[in-house]
């Protein structure tokens, strides 16, 4: 096997029929069912799923048996199975829904259509994580083309994941059979630090989401007549917010954990190689900083702090609809991210007991928890995989590997590391500096696109081999 040769042909095959299948997937509104719960009736679940099996028909993969698969009122996933030739049984996985398209997009972007600027694919989807089946099956044909050993490979690209993931453990379990055991799960859904190397998660934060209501009145009322006797409902939700969450400096102290000492040696590596675009990747109006936390700090507090984030406000009228009104209540939709070995379900119990008990004015206050996902610590990695990524960081990147935690949130992966505790983890991905997955502008870089899919070669070639493959 030769590093340039899958190279060459990983670059050919994004340029000839990755992107412009991307292109058209990016036009596809297939909103995840936690943010349209008419997604069935509309149809575009199911449009982005046959895209996937249109393209997956003409791949060039030999051997492969692919299908789409739906179980009653869930989102369908699309599944891909090559036996391959060696020992070892890869799991290559990533999801086709979507975030909502948000406000604020730039002058000639927007989320359902697809624009290339600057080598980068804009548009809802691309980076997270539509890119995902169609770099998997390419890894898996440059593998073959180039003649080395190739384990069993299941490609699994779910419908729900920017839901939680809760359509997945039913066709985990209907679609035993066939995705069986695997040694190494592939995950392209992740972050990179920069663009100028591989980067590999090791770990992820969960995720408690919930709405927080206050509610003072049945109606609202004149704010002259009831001001300085009604309370206001926003007031007493600061208070609430104050409960758990240190207003002047952001620390919630009842949802912090230990953090082990690898991570911290891990977060002084990542901060030195990232230097200032640690921070400096945001788009931070005016003079906003993060503060006085040294670089490392920075990256732990993302990484393995707990994080709080309104996403959203009802009860609420626009400024330009406002009237003199004291408002009968405020509903906050609530985020938290959570450290990766914290507990979200006792979390969840406990953030709801703080919030509820002994309201202020004794007013009508309820936290209705929405989620709550457990995130994710990488077991130790093998040599044989740390090897052959970091050969592929070399090969493709002309830079070494570098691991990270990061701070998002993968259901599956946790969901996996029970259900299989010896599996090896390949968490990737393409989501770096000013992707803005989630946010407006999203991207994909499609130069490191291609070359996270070229290093998807070399560990399903470790695998086969369990390290004795090598590409000149």
């Amino acid at each position: 096997m030769n590093a340039h040769h899958i190279k060459q042909f990983v670059n050919d095959l994004w340029d000839a029929r990755i992107t412009p299948a991307l292109k058209e997937y990016i036009r596809i509104p297939n909103v995840s069912p936690a943010f349209e719960p008419r997604w069935e009736a509309a149809g575009h679940m199911r449009a982005a799923a046959d895209l996937l099996a249109r393209y997956a028909a003409g791949a060039e993969v030999r051997g492969l048996r692919h299908r789409v698969v739906t179980l009653p009122g869930r989102t369908p996933v699309w599944l891909g199975v090559v036996d391959g030739d060696a020992p070892g049984n890869a799991l290559l996985y990533g999801h086709y829904d979507k975030q909502p398209p948000f406000e604020g997009w730039s002058d000639g972007l927007a989320p359902w259509r697809p624009v290339m600027r600057d080598g980068r694919l804009y548009g809802r989807g691309g980076a997270d994580d539509g890119y995902a089946a169609f770099a998997s099956l390419a890894a898996i044909a440059a593998l073959q083309r180039e003649g080395g050993a190739l384990p069993r490979c299941v490609v699994l690209i779910e419908g729900s994941e920017e839901s939680g993931s809760p359509d997945l453990p039913a066709y985990m379990e209907a679609l035993a059979d066939e995705i069986r055991a695997p040694d190494l799960v592939v995950c392209l859904d992740a972050e990179c630090g920069n663009y100028e190397q591989l980067w590999l998660t090791t770990s992820l934060r969960g995720m408690l989401a919930g709405t927080l209501t206050v509610r003072v009145l049945t109606e609202g009322v004149h704010s002259g007549a009831a001001g300085g006797i009604v309370p206001s409902s926003f007031r007493l939700l600061r208070q609430l917010l104050e409960r758990v969450e240190d207003a002047g400096t952001g620390e919630i102290a009842m949802l912090t954990v230990a953090i082990p000492e690898a991570a911290r040696q891990q977060a002084a590596v990542v901060a030195e190689t990232l230097g200032a675009l640690n921070t400096a990747r945001f788009p931070w109006a005016g003079s906003t900083c993060p503060g006085d936390l040294a670089p490392p700090a920075a990256v732990l507090a993302n990484t393995w702090g707990p994080s709080l984030e309104v996403v959203g406000l009802d009860g609420v009228p626009a400024v330009g609809e406002a009237g003199n009104t004291l408002r009968p209540a405020t509903s906050a939709k609530l985020v938290f991210r959570l450290p990766p070995t914290l507990d979200a379900s006792a979390a969840a119990e406990d953030v709801k007991t703080l919030f509820e008990r002994d309201p202020p004015h004794n007013a009508e206050v309820r936290f209705a928890v929405e989620a709550a996902h457990r995130g994710w610590h990488a077991p130790p990695l093998a040599p044989w995989l740390v090897d052959a990524l970091a050969d592929g960081s070399r090969q493709h990147f002309n830079a070494p590997l570098r691991t990270m935690g990061t701070g998002g949130t993968i259901p599956f992966m946790q969901m996996l590391g029970e259900r299989f505790p010896d599996v090896q983890f390949a968490v990737t991905g393409v989501l770096g500096p000013q992707s803005n997955a989630h946010g407006p502008n999203e991207f994909l870089h499609i130069d490191t696109g291609k070359r996270v899919t070229a290093c998807v070669v070399h560990a399903l070639a470790a695998l086969a081999t369990r390290g004795q493959a090598t590409l000149p």
